[in-house]
């Protein structure tokens, strides 16, 4: 496969991601709205380019990493677009967390134009982003698939080929249901346990090498506990997951009575001003209609 990719998007996800690609040899063109972030990926070694039309006119395999469904589609649909400057042959991955209606839509646009398409979202957080850890689910044509494959594994560890186009959005949605409800299960336990007056620490040496322990324990229990909601993945970024989570199983007559009520949190946080926290930030949601701050003597470390 090339060597030279081209990149499309580098926020909180796509700027490590990005240059975790520079760092194993390949050479990238990049375009963001984001001029710090185009700037950090110049002086890593990336080219800028004024479009995303600029991008696929230089390169076969093109990677998109943006917050939105509205976003992918004008980024590679628009005018000054992947579509209008991609050659026959080239590949476009969208990493983005949207849905499988628009990633079917963009696949079908793209194949008008002889270009393939993989829908491959992630889960990791940044953490997993940085350090090239993420779980990537992928849908799209299986022959694509290994030719991108050796390139996905410099992003991520675990790389999957769900399906056909849409099975990894759909994978993705089924991820952010489990991750989200679980910080909210997690949240409500914490408040119980702080309301009850026990030490929160001890609590959570008891309970993580048991069934209650996950992912979600150890990476979010400790930057609760030090009230830090700086965003690995906004609550923002999840509300707008959990959304499309929800207008998913609508469409497909799928009841989410757990799900919904998740929606209604995010929605109350909205409202409250936390948008840019980490989607950590749902105890604050219990915090305050319990008006109890989660607080240790001091900050569980993990090991």
């Amino acid at each position: 496969m090339t060597r030279k990719i081209g990149f499309i998007g580098l926020g909180i996800m796509g700027r490590p991601m990005a240059l975790n690609l520079i760092k194993a040899g390949y050479t990238l063109l990049v375009n963001d709205l984001d001029q710090q972030a185009v700037r950090i990926l110049g002086e890593a070694g990336a080219t800028a380019k004024h479009t995303a039309k600029e991008v696929a006119e230089n390169c076969e395999l093109i990677i998109t990493m943006l917050p939105a469904s509205t976003h992918v589609q004008q980024v590679v649909l628009g005018e000054k677009g992947v579509l209008a400057g991609a050659k026959k042959g080239s590949i476009i991955v969208d990493m983005s967390s949207i849905t499988a209606t628009v990633s079917k839509q963009l696949a079908e646009e793209a194949a008008k134009k002889d270009v393939d398409f993989l829908d491959a979202p992630v889960s990791g957080g940044e953490i997993g982003a940085i350090n090239s850890s993420l779980a990537i689910m992928v849908g799209g044509k299986k022959e694509v698939f290994e030719k991108v494959s050796p390139i996905l594994y410099v992003l991520g560890q675990h790389v999957t080929l769900v399906g056909d186009v849409g099975c990894g959005v759909t994978a993705k949605l089924a991820n952010q249901i489990i991750v989200n409800l679980n910080i909210a299960a997690m949240s409500e336990a914490l408040i119980l346990a702080a309301k009850a007056g026990i030490d929160i620490e001890k609590m959570f040496q008891a309970i993580r090498g048991g069934f209650a322990g996950s992912a979600v324990l150890e990476e979010k229990l400790p930057k609760i506990m030090n009230r830090n909601f700086v965003p690995g993945g906004t609550i923002a970024i999840n509300m707008k997951d959990i959304t499309n989570v929800m207008n998913t199983a609508h469409e497909i007559d799928v009841p989410l009575p757990l799900t919904s009520q998740l929606l209604e949190i995010f929605h109350v946080l909205k409202a409250d001003g936390k948008l840019q926290d980490d989607h950590g930030g749902i105890i604050q949601y219990y915090e305050k209609i319990a008006n109890i701050e989660v607080k240790p003597s001091q900050v569980p470390v993990n090991n």
